[in-house]
Parts: C-alpha cells; sequence; structure tokens
C-alpha cells in the first residue's frame, strides 16, 4: 500500500476505534480522499484494507459502512489476545529472558511504579503508561522467537480495545481507573518475576488474567456515554 494509503488506513482505523466514526456511519471515496487531501485510490485501498479487517461493510453497490461492533465481538477479541499473549510469556520464559530484553523491562517496571506510587494517576500519566505497557507486551512477544505470535495479533488487534496499542480509559472515574492500572502494573511486576525465574506455565496464566482489565470497556464501547467519558490513547504514529 502507498504511504497516502497507509496514513488514510490509520487515521480511519483511529476514528473507528474512537467512536468518532461511529456504527452504521456510511463512507463514499471522494468525500473521504477531500477530507484526507489525497486521490481516490489510497482511499479506495484503504476501504479494501478496513473490509478485511472486519471494520467495514459493504453497503449498496457503493460505498461502505462501520461495522457495528457488540461487546461479545471485543471481549472475544480480548481473550484471543489474552491467549496469544500467554503463549509468548510461556515460550519467552522456556527460552529465557534476554539481558537486553530484562533490561527494558526493568525499566518499564521503574517507570511504572513511579507513576503509581502518587496514589492517583492523571490522564497524562496514563498517556505515559500507555507507552511502557507497549514496550513491556512487545519484549515479551519478541522474546517468544515465534513470527506466528506476532502475525496473529496483528489481525486480531483492529477491534477498538482488543489491543495493547489503544488503551481505553474512562474520564469519569479517574479513581477506579487508578485501581485498575495499579493492578496491571502489579501484574506486570508478576510475569516479569516468572520470565526470569523461567516458570513459563506461570506467565503464561498472569499474562492471560492480565488481558481482562480490558474487559469492562467492552460493555462500555457503543453506548450513548461512550463518547463523554472515554478517552481512547493510541499509537503514536
Amino acid at each position: 500500500m502507498s504511504k497516502p494509503g497507509q496514513l488514510v488506513l490509520i487515521a480511519l482505523r483511529k476514528m473507528i476505534a474512537s467512536g468518532e466514526l461511529a456504527a452504521g456511519e456510511r463512507l463514499m471515496e471522494i468525500p473521504t480522499a477531500e477530507l484526507f487531501g489525497v486521490s481516490r485510490m489510497p482511499v479506495r485501498m484503504a476501504f479494501r484494507t478496513l473490509e478485511q479487517e472486519g471494520l467495514l461493510v459493504r453497503f449498496g453497490g457503493r460505498g461502505f459502512q462501520v461495522r457495528s461492533v457488540s461487546a461479545d465481538d471485543i471481549a472475544g477479541a480480548v481473550e484471543v489476545r489474552g491467549v496469544l499473549e500467554g503463549l509468548a510469556a510461556r515460550q519467552t520464559a522456556e527460552r529465557g529472558l534476554s539481558a537486553e530484553g530484562c533490561k527494558v523491562l526493568e525499566l518499564c517496571l521503574m517507570q511504572g511504579d513511579e507513576l503509581f506510587e502518587k496514589g492517583f494517576v492523571t490522564e497524562d500519566d496514563l498517556e505515559i503508561y500507555h507507552d511502557l505497557n507497549m514496550r513491556f507486551h512487545q519484549v515479551i512477544v519478541e522474546g517468544s522467537h515465534n513470527p506466528a505470535i506476532a502475525d496473529a495479533l496483528a489481525r486480531n488487534d483492529h477491534l477498538p480495545f482488543a489491543s495493547v496499542t489503544a488503551l481505553a480509559v474512562d474520564r469519569k472515574d479517574m479513581v477506579r481507573e487508578y485501581r485498575r492500572f495499579n493492578y496491571a502494573h502489579m501484574q506486570h511486576h508478576s510475569v516479569f518475576d516468572a520470565l526470569v525465574s523461567g516458570q513459563g506455565a506461570r506467565a503464561e496464566a498472569i499474562m492471560r488474567e492480565h488481558a481482562n482489565a480490558t474487559l469492562r470497556y467492552a460493555e462500555i464501547f457503543g453506548s450513548a456515554v461512550a463518547s463523554e467519558r472515554m478517552k481512547v490513547i493510541h499509537r503514536p504514529d
């Protein structure tokens, strides 16, 4: 795909995940091309990719429609991510965590400790957590030396909140968010201990449970209050 097509694809994914493009909303080539200042071809390729990913469906003979994503769809994708990342953690523990990987994870844990030690979090804090969380998970997936896991995660991660690259935050309940993310950070400590101890089964179980922290947001996504209370922090492009 061309660079303009990739930019359109990334932008549309974000708009769908955040709810800016709501379920059922129609997308046509010409208006979308005008919106992004590109020709119709990059838009056409982006639409086809989003259709393959299950985020768009064809609407009539021309154009597409944003697919309606249910709470069950998101929950299923989150469960699959837990299985895949659990497998990655087990294989990383069995192979042995590299010295470089160990240093990256230790830095993530130290940064997380600093964020949560004050007893509350702000939205800016969670931007920082989002970045360290992505690095933490990436090291574990790469440490498995199993490219099939990364490929499967890439196919699974396009639904809203199903990926660690898009962190959902409930702005109306930051006290609860502190508890949720602090608990998730404690799970990072536990899985790190399992990895360096070579405890594959334990590492796998923790990572599978770790994915469940997202499930509450499957219920909120798509509701009438989602646009007011939910903030989605994305991977920077």
